[in-house]
């Protein structure tokens, strides 16, 4: 099985914000990759936080239940309803929710602060 040369991250504005998920690992036997929920200003980061970790994910020769992203970003794996993985806080995470993925646009992508 190669590594995907091509994963899109493709959106729905839902109720509950937004939903994001990867598209093109499924074609190379791997499950896509989603984050639901999102509040809207974290969207962009958050598709870059997804391309990060299919990049990861594709090339790690098994279906791991934590990636470590670029810096050192703990994330834990949850099998989603779809058959499809989501991507949580890491066990022991103290805090909310948005508090987290805001936190992890941050620490990989320093340049949100500005």
């Amino acid at each position: 099985m190669g590594k995907p040369d091509v994963v899109r991250i493709v959106g729905a504005e839902r109720p509950d914000g937004l939903a994001l998920r990867t598209a093109g690992l499924v074609e190379h036997g791997l499950p896509e990759l989603s984050a639901d929920g999102l509040p809207p200003y974290l969207g962009q980061g958050w598709a870059r936080v997804l391309g990060e970790a299919a990049r990861v994910f594709a090339a790690s020769r098994d279906h791991p239940m934590e990636l470590t992203l670029p810096p050192g970003v703990p994330v834990r794996l949850r099998p989603d309803r779809n058959g499809g993985i989501m991507l949580l806080p890491p066990e022991g995470h103290e805090g909310g929710l948005d508090e987290w993925r805001r936190d992890v646009v941050l620490r990989m992508f320093p340049e949100a602060r500005v």
